[in-house]
């Protein structure tokens, strides 16, 4: 595997542009447009990563702006076919504060006008996501959440929102309500894009706030946000690295099979 490679990719959100110390950057063309920023290569826990700020270091990408579709073709451009994708989300349940770290086994969609498929054109390609992440790569990754000071929570449903505003009291109620867990503005389409690409991917919800309807006060802020996950995002870095050494090479989940018997459009990088 040359330094211009690399066989797990790292998604960071805010406050996470600090992965990888002795990098290189690389600019990769896609049919889709440029990447977020310029991928960074380096090694972590003697494995080759490719990372992505998924806002940008700037921050200058909003949620619903991401160029996903450029991010995940890009990784796997570089070899990559496992993704740890950490970010913020709200809590729907006050059994899981801020600090909470959830790997959720479960997705719902309430974004709209996101571009979330590769195959728009030449021909229907319908890929399985009763389950949207990979199993392999939750199993790993709670087991070195319980080998660290994390207590992870294992499962829960994500949902994820359009975005960039927060839930009004009336929202997150309702998504309570349906016993829904969290709730972020970036798992989708992050998640159905790395399936259409035959990735294992693996979400690591670090809990910033109680959603706005499931306590009194004046609801969420973007400040409560970035301060619990500044406060927190050390040991997430942590806990990634750990996880990126303990993934196994061999791919032995389904996802290296998501499209298998499937006439494709085109040819995958």
């Amino acid at each position: 595997m040359t330094t211009s490679t690399a066989e797990i990719g790292v998604i960071g959100g805010s406050g996470f542009y600090s992965f990888l110390d002795d990098l290189d950057e690389v600019q990769v063309e896609t049919p889709y447009g440029p990447t977020s920023d310029p991928i960074a290569l380096g090694t972590v826990a003697g494995r080759r990563v490719a990372f992505v700020p998924r806002h940008g270091r700037d921050h200058r990408h909003p949620p619903h702006k991401i160029p996903y579709q450029a991010n995940l073709w890009a990784l796997r451009s570089l070899g990559v076919r496992q993704v740890l994708a950490p970010s913020a989300v709200g809590s729907l349940t006050p059994a899981h504060g801020p600090g909470t770290l959830a790997v959720p086994d479960q997705l719902v969609d309430r974004t709209h006008g996101r571009d979330q498929t590769y195959y728009d054109d030449g021909g229907a390609v319908h890929v399985s996501f009763a389950d949207p992440y990979c199993p392999l790569g939750r199993q790993t990754a709670l087991d070195a959440a319980h080998k660290s000071d994390w207590q992870p929570v294992d499962g829960g449903t994500l949902v994820v929102i359009e975005g960039p505003r927060f839930s009004t009291r009336a929202e997150s109620q309702w998504y309570a309500a349906q016993g829904w867990t969290l709730v972020g503005m970036t798992g989708h389409p992050e998640a159905i894009l790395a399936r259409e690409l035959a990735l294992c991917y693996t979400p690591l919800c670090l809990v910033t706030d109680l959603d706005a309807g499931i306590t009194e006060g004046e609801g969420v802020t973007m400040d409560e946000v970035f301060r619990v996950f500044a406060e927190n995002v050390d040991r997430l870095r942590s806990l990634v690295t750990t996880v990126v050494g303990a993934l196994p090479s061999d791919r032995a989940c389904p996802c290296p099979h998501s499209l298998d018997g499937m006439n494709l459009p085109f040819r995958l990088p």
